[in-house]
């Protein structure tokens, strides 16, 4: 047995190794992001010094990615930019609210797409909930989809760092596979595949629970005069405000800048070549072309969009940002170390399997990012052992909307916030936490965007 546990190969140690993985995570997600990224530290220290694993490689450029993408988004934050993004979605819901269950998603949806990150919409939530409650709509309806939407943006965003984490995956591996799929590639099969998900799963909605009028819970709790003074408040509204010019500046800035990004990770040749260490000439990757143009559009932002830089890093998107970097950091390097050091058992023992059953690959990705509660950590954590295990690079493209886990389980800040801003109380947590809102819109758009992503896939990649 001490034999076993000696050789860092055996199979008690890898077990071992893996009741560690799982223990950090676990123990990570009970304190959010941060506490992810530096619990996943003393996994990693363990298998390193305790089973003498050679450590791996942290995802470096993924990170730098993040930190470039996230300061230009809260730049634009500080500028006002998004409030007049928002102010302008809002425009549109309000003109037809009687169409609020499908219009809510596909709006938080799009803003993800645009912005690269679901914590942009938080601002929509109190919004969605006074259209639904004035045009007499049950506000579990468009809010629960309107949320979970706004996560499945992120896998139709070609600034989400889910997606360029992708595509850096499957680039380091075309060395083995011999394929590399650009971001407009990826794109073509995600966006059709989450925006799939997203209209079926707002369809679902419009018929979920009962009106407002028929609601014995709702008509009771209306009976107290103070609940009732509560729902009859004015909600929130960007419409009468004014933004000034340079707001607006910065978000043509930010646009124009996700539009560069695009149009050279669809054209090679308009990119530069230089020699690499063999001498042969390589396109510049796009994790650089996308850190430069972030990193200009940020600094023409502010310099010319009368930002305070003093409270960029103040934002919530900033906020948020650097907590993704930090759990990306930490789960992604403990999880190369494990993977590195056993690929080649697992490739004999597991190889057959996946390759058979491919979709067991998605269903693992699921778990992970659920355990993970980040879409880009799962990826950076699964997608390479996928590749490893000789799983086509399509299907894993066409599998990209399984790394939305997070909705099983009510905890994601974006639900917690959706939650909280519906004040008839019909967005909610079951009594067995499993049966809250967003179970099934988020379970509809996950299947959905895989069965469509994994056709599209094998069609046009």
């Amino acid at each position: 047995m001490l034999a076993s546990l000696l050789d860092p190969t055996s199979g008690v140690a890898i077990v071992l190794q893996i009741i560690i993985i799982l223990g950090a995570l676990l123990l990570g997600t009970r304190y959010g992001g941060l506490g992810l990224g530096l619990i996943s530290g003393i996994g990693l220290l363990i298998m390193v010094f305790v089973f003498g694993l050679p450590p791996g490689k942290p995802p470096v450029d993924v990170m730098l990615t993040i930190i470039a993408v996230i300061g230009c988004a809260a730049t634009l934050q500080q500028a006002r930019g998004l409030d007049v993004m928002m102010q302008f979605a809002e425009r549109i819901l309000r003109a037809h609210p009687e169409r609020i269950t499908i219009l809510a998603p596909l709006t938080t949806w799009f803003l993800t797409v645009l912005c690269g990150t679901g914590h942009v919409v938080y601002t929509m939530f109190p919004i969605i909930e006074d259209i639904a409650l004035k045009k007499g709509i049950r506000p579990e309806r468009p809010m629960a989809v309107a949320s979970t939407s706004a996560q499945m943006g992120i896998t139709a965003s070609p600034v989400s760092v889910a997606t360029v984490s992708l595509a850096s995956i499957i680039a380091e591996d075309a060395g083995v596979t011999h394929v590399s799929y650009s971001i407009p590639q990826i794109l073509m099969v995600a966006i059709p595949a989450s925006l799939s998900g997203v209209i079926l799963a707002a369809l679902w909605s419009l018929r979920r629970g009962k009106d407002l009028d028929k609601d014995p819970a709702f008509q009771e709790r209306m009976k107290d005069p103070e609940f009732a003074s509560h729902i009859a408040e004015s909600g929130e509204s960007l419409l009468g405000k004014v933004f000034p010019p340079a707001a607006k500046r910065a978000v043509v800035v930010f646009l124009s800048a996700i539009a560069v990004v695009v149009i050279l990770g669809a054209f090679d040749a308009l990119r530069p070549s230089f020699p690499d260490a063999d001498g042969e000439m390589k396109r510049l990757s796009m994790n650089l072309v996308i850190q430069m143009v972030m990193l200009v559009a940020g600094a023409v932002i502010l310099i010319f969009c009368q930002v305070d830089n003093k409270k960029i890093a103040s934002t919530p998107v900033f906020k948020a940002g650097m907590t993704a970097v930090f759990s990306v950091f930490g789960v992604a390097w403990m999880a190369d170390t494990f993977f590195e050091a056993h690929i080649d058992a697992l490739e004999s023992s597991l190889g057959g399997i996946v390759q058979a059953a491919p979709w067991a690959y998605a269903i693992v990705l699921l778990i992970v990012s659920k355990l993970v509660n980040s879409q880009a950590a799962a990826l950076v954590a699964i997608a390479p052992i996928g590749l490893s295990l000789g799983i086509d690079p399509a299907v894993i493209v066409g599998f990209y909307g399984a790394a939305y886990g997070y909705f099983i389980l009510p905890t994601y800040p974006s639900d917690l916030a959706c939650i909280g801003f519906d004040r008839t109380g019909t967005t909610r947590i079951g009594k067995f936490v499993i049966n809250h809102s967003f179970i099934i819109p988020g379970a509809i758009s996950v299947f959905t965007s895989c069965v469509v992503g994994s056709i599209l896939a094998q069609v046009l990649l």
